[in-house]
C-alpha cells in the first residue's frame, strides 16, 4: 500500500530501543516521514527497510526535520547524544524518563540555544503504543505553542495530556502515577503474602482483590478535596483513631502467617505519628503532610 504523506509532518526520532521503534512505527504506518538514528545501527536499518531515513549521525538526524523526538534510556544518554549539536530552530520533544529538575534543565539548554521544547512522560508500555484503545498516553509540559502546533502527530502513537508550561510537570506526574501503582503493587504483594501457605488458589483471591482497589480509588478524589481544603476531618467515615487502633490487627495477621510485615509497617508508623501529632477525628490525609520535608 502506498502511504500519502505530503500533508504529513516529517519527523526525526533519536533511539530504537523497545519504545523508540514502537514510536518509529507507528509513525511510519501513519504517512510521517521519518528519519531515525540510534547508537546501534541495526535497529535504524531494520526500520529503514520499513521506510524510514536512517541517519549515520544524531547530528544528521537533527538537522533532517524541525520536529525532533528524543526518547533514549536516561538524562545522560540524552546529554551525550545530544553534546556539540545545534538545536537551533527545532521543535525539541523528550520522551526520556527522567526527573523534574532534569527535565527543567534541558528546556534551558534548548531555550539559551534556540529551540522550543517539550518534555513527556508517557503512561504506557511499547505493547499499547499505536493502539487507541489499549489507554496509553504521554503527560506533556513545556511549551504549548509547541504541543499545539504538533499535537495531532504527537497524538498519533498515544494520547496527549498537556498538563503546564512548566517543563519538570510531565515527568513530576509521571512519577506521581507510577509511584502510586508501586504502592498498589505492594499492597497486593502483602495481600498474595499473606494466603501464600494455605490452601487458598490465589486466582480465588484475584478477582476480590481487583474488585475492592477499584472500589478504593475513587478515595484519592477526596484526599485531593481535603488538602485543597485543609480541612481532613469533614466527612471522614474512618478515623485515624479508629485505623491506628486496628493495625495491631494487620501486624499480628502477618506475623502469625509468617510473613514480613517490612511493606506495611513504614506506613502504620506514619499513622501513629500523625495521631500523636494531630485529630483522631481526621482521615489519612495529614500523613502527607509527614512526607513533605
Amino acid at each position: 500500500m502506498t502511504r500519502n504523506t505530503a500533508d504529513k509532518t516529517s519527523i526525526t526520532l533519536l533511539g530504537l530501543g523497545a519504545m523508540g521503534t514502537a514510536l518509529a512505527r507507528t509513525w511510519l504506518a501513519a504517512g510521517h516521514p521519518l528519519t531515525v538514528w540510534n547508537r546501534t545501527p541495526a535497529r535504524a536499518a531494520a526500520l529503514a527497510a520499513e521506510g524510514a531515513r536512517a541517519a549515520d549521525s544524531a547530528a544528521e538526524a537533527v538537522a533532517a526535520n524541525t520536529l525532533v523526538v528524543v526518547c533514549l534510556l536516561d538524562d545522560a544518554s540524552v546529554e551525550e547524544t545530544l553534546a556539540g549539536i545545534d538545536p537551533a530552530g527545532r521543535d525539541l520533544v523528550n520522551l526520556t524518563t527522567s526527573t523534574p529538575a532534569q527535565a527543567r534543565a534541558r528546556a534551558e539548554w534548548a531555550r539559551e540555544r534556540g529551540a522550543r521544547y517539550l518534555d513527556g512522560g508517557i503512561m504506557a508500555v511499547p505493547p499499547m503504543i499505536g493502539v487507541p484503545e489499549a489507554g496509553g498516553y504521554v503527560f506533556y509540559s513545556g511549551s504549548r505553542e509547541l504541543f499545539e502546533q504538533h499535537q495531532e502527530t504527537l497524538g498519533t502513537p498515544a494520547g496527549t495530556t498537556y498538563v503546564g508550561r512548566d517543563a519538570g510537570f510531565a515527568a513530576l506526574y509521571d512519577v506521581a502515577l507510577l509511584s502510586a501503582m508501586y504502592g498498589m503493587f505492594a499492597g497486593a504483594a502483602h495481600a498474595y503474602a499473606l494466603i501464600r501457605k494455605e490452601d487458598i488458589d490465589p486466582t480465588s483471591l484475584a478477582p476480590l482483590l481487583a474488585d475492592w482497589l477499584v472500589a478504593m480509588a475513587p478515595s484519592v478524589h477526596q484526599t485531593a478535596d481535603r488538602l485543597r481544603s485543609g480541612d481532613y476531618t469533614k466527612g471522614v467515615a474512618s478515623p485515624l483513631a479508629m485505623q491506628v487502633a486496628g493495625a495491631q490487627t494487620f501486624l499480628s495477621t502477618a506475623e502469625q502467617q509468617g510473613v514480613s510485615p517490612e511493606l506495611l509497617s513504614p506506613y502504620f508508623e506514619l499513622m501513629r505519628r500523625r495521631l500523636a501529632e494531630g485529630s483522631g477525628e481526621e482521615d489519612l490525609t495529614g500523613v502527607i503532610d509527614l512526607l513533605v520535608r
